[in-house]
């Protein structure tokens, strides 16, 4: 019976156009929008190689530290090069500054290191930042040599960090991959329109094919599971042709281990098909109702994990981390953001985890409200 109810199933979903539509066309459609938008933005803001002076004096030569950090960072052999360092006198400095050939340049004094541009913009503004970060760290490296520390142990007191931002390279590193993550989860949540398609159609008050379903003697946690498995394959196939277009044609590079990204989509996709079952059931509404509300609250979902704006994920985090923490949309996008910047899996595995809950509460919640349905007559 259960073979039956769920070969049956995979065929109704299989013949509707319009299931087939919001599963397998939407999303990709929704990607090359995503695509055409985001695209330009990013090489209009592609950050470019910051001309910089430095006054080349002896207070300079005894910077250790500074030389050997600029050194690196304008490095032509270094790929992601962040300056463009001209070593000069003060004389020469001012006029490139003036003639706007250089974003600023720096004066080494005994005590005291100055910084001279023209205006304040994001150039100016990184400049100052590596300045005092190396100065920090130049800091924190003097206090240690006077407490006679080791130079080895100094080195690694400031390496050492409990979690590391992974090393990712121009090539790759993208603000707008939180749109592409979303619409991962979007298109994981919508697979609950299938789940709740089926579900309607076997329920006794929605459709003539359920009352007989509903005086049936197959056992309804088997008839709930055939209809979940059934939804999960097509659900799992749309996902696959998502994954592949923006692979191999929007050449999206998602930067993560291939069986951490399959896991999470797979437990998306069944945190979406429960939650579709639970509103068909637990909700005592026509089905136009029942779609409108799973469509809301999927929309809702992405719009808090930062779908329509990057920083609104940010902004609940920070304010309300509970609405995130309980939001399936962005129990998905968190986990592909945690392998994309972190180099440990806690963060993955939390969300892992949440998803699995999440699903696990939505199917009892809907076992439980199919075996209290009853009907005065059917």
């Amino acid at each position: 019976m259960f073979s039956h109810n769920f070969k049956y199933t995979l065929k109704i979903l299989l013949k509707n156009k319009i299931l087939l539509f919001w599963t397998f066309a939407f999303p990709i459609l929704l990607g090359t929008f995503f695509h055409m938008a985001f695209s330009n933005i990013e090489n209009s803001e592609k950050l470019k190689i910051i001309k910089i002076a430095i006054i080349n004096n002896e207070n300079y030569q005894k910077e250790e530290l500074f030389k050997n950090t600029f050194t690196h960072l304008s490095d032509k052999k270094n790929k992601d090069r962040l300056f463009s360092v001209t070593y000069t006198n003060i004389e020469k400095a001012k006029k490139l500054l003036e003639e706007k050939k250089i974003t600023g340049y720096l004066i080494f004094e005994k005590e005291n290191i100055k910084i001279k541009v023209n205006e304040n913009g994001i150039n100016e503004t990184i400049l100052k930042n590596i300045v005092d970060e190396i100065n920090c760290n130049q800091d924190i490296i003097k206090t240690l040599l006077n407490k006679n520390i080791h130079y080895q142990k100094i080195q690694n007191i400031i390496t050492q960090n409990e979690v590391k931002l992974n090393n990712i390279t121009s090539k790759n590193l993208s603000y707008t991959m939180i749109e592409y993550y979303t619409l991962i989860a979007m298109t994981c949540l919508y697979g609950g329109i299938l789940s709740m398609f089926i579900t309607n159609y076997k329920l006794a008050n929605t459709s003539s094919v359920g009352k007989r379903t509903s005086i049936s003697p197959i056992h309804k946690l088997k008839m709930l599971l055939a209809s979940l498995l059934a939804s999960y394959i097509v659900q799992i196939i749309g996902i696959a042709i998502l994954f592949m277009y923006t692979i191999f044609v929007l050449k999206v590079n998602y930067s993560s281990p291939i069986p951490y990204i399959i896991l999470l989509a797979l437990l998306g996709s069944l945190a979406g098909l429960s939650l579709g079952i639970s509103i068909a059931t637990l909700i005592k509404k026509d089905e136009n109702t029942k779609t409108g509300i799973l469509i809301s609250i999927t929309m809702l979902g992405c719009f808090l994990s930062g779908m329509m704006g990057i920083t609104m994920k940010y902004i609940i985090d920070k304010n309300i981390p509970i609405l995130n923490k309980i939001n399936p949309a962005n129990m998905i996008t968190d986990g592909f953001y945690s392998l994309y910047y972190y180099d440990t899996l806690n963060r993955y595995v939390l969300n892992i985890v949440s998803l699995l809950l999440f699903s696990i509460c939505m199917i009892l919640l809907s076992y439980k409200g199919l075996r209290r349905q009853k009907y005065d007559s059917i």
